[in-house]
Parts: C-alpha cells; sequence; structure tokens
C-alpha cells in the first residue's frame, strides 16, 4: 500500500479530528464506533419504555443536547460526540448523522423522517479511494431551520437560520438564511 503521510506520526484518529485525510482502520476509531452503536441501541431500547429515561442516554451520546430538545429514534451515527442538538429541536425517526467531522443543529430546528446528515468526504481518485483514505468537513445548521422528510445534507454545507429545505432534497452548498431550497441539487425558490 502507499504511504499516504510519510513524515506524519499522528495516529488516523488524530488526522480524522484534525479533519485531514485519513484511514478508518484505526483501534480508537474502532472502540468509538462500537461505543456510538451500543449507545444508539440502549437509546433506542430505553425510548421504547420511556422517553424521558431514555434521555440521559442521548445526553451521554452528544457532544451537547440543548434543554427540550427531542431526537426519535432510531438514531444512526458513526460518533455522536460530534453532534451538537439546539434547545427545542425536534428530530423525528430515522436520522442518520454520519459525524466523522462536527454537525451543529441550532435551536428550534424541525428534521424530518430519514434525514441525512453526511460529514465524510472521500477521493474520487480511484486507488486512494481503493485504499480507504476519507476525510469530512463539517455540516450547520442554523436556528429554527425546517429540514423536510428525506432530504440529504453533504458535506462542508451551513444551513442559514430560519431556512426551509424541501422534502426529498439533496443540499450540496451553503444555503443562506430565510429562504426556501428545494430539489436535487437544491436551490433557493424564495425567499422568506
Amino acid at each position: 500500500m502507499i504511504d499516504y503521510f510519510p513524515g506524519d506520526s499522528r495516529t488516523n484518529h488524530e488526522r480524522m479530528l484534525a479533519g485531514d485525510l485519513y484511514i478508518a482502520d484505526d483501534p480508537e476509531i474502532a472502540a468509538q464506533q462500537q461505543r456510538a452503536v451500543r449507545m444508539t441501541n440502549e437509546y433506542h431500547a430505553a425510548f421504547v419504555q420511556d422517553m424521558d429515561a431514555a434521555r440521559p442516554i442521548l445526553a451521554g451520546l452528544l457532544q451537547e443536547l440543548g434543554e427540550g430538545a427531542h431526537i426519535r429514534p432510531p438514531l444512526y451515527v458513526d460518533y455522536g460526540s460530534f453532534i451538537t442538538v439546539g434547545a427545542r429541536t425536534f428530530i423525528n425517526y430515522n436520522l442518520t448523522a454520519l459525524d466523522v467531522a462536527p454537525i451543529v443543529i441550532g435551536a428550534d430546528c424541525q428534521i424530518g423522517p430519514n434525514v441525512q446528515l453526511l460529514t465524510p468526504t472521500h477521493p474520487v481518485e480511484p486507488q486512494p479511494r481503493r485504499d480507504k483514505l476519507e476525510a469530512a468537513q463539517p455540516i450547520t445548521i442554523g436556528d429554527n431551520v425546517w429540514i423536510g422528510g428525506g432530504a440529504i445534507v453533504l458535506p462542508g454545507v451551513t444551513i442559514g437560520d430560519n431556512s426551509v429545505i424541501g422534502a426529498g432534497a439533496v443540499v450540496t452548498r451553503d444555503i443562506p438564511a430565510n429562504v426556501v431550497a428545494v430539489g436535487n441539487p437544491a436551490r433557493v425558490v424564495r425567499e422568506i
């Protein structure tokens, strides 16, 4: 295999945290991913019995869970520890939040079912991709944003305050505040 990191003594986990290319085959990365799988399953099981009792599990999984924020399971994350959810935000069933880089969701947001927030990136060139290199770019969702069901937000995207993303939209670039954006790729169709 090609040495993609000559002279770089950092672990793959350290490169990942820095936002640089890394190879996910790292014991520390695997342990954190396993923790996330375990905790999301614990959260789901506890939520079925008592959603209030499940909240501490969710708070332990995420970097930050704002007061009054609510996430319906199932929830799928890479780590959870890089996700911030603002106060009073509601996230419906089946969120997939691949948080290799930070995902920040503002306060008072509404996120529909089956939304995907995807921070990982992969090389376009075939050999580095075959060699399992990846990186990530953060996603930032402002306050009071509504993301319709089935929407996909790609790496590096920021969605401005008060904006609405239509159901099924694929958000490939930043969306300003106070607009409605729809389609694939998502485009602004009107101001609010």
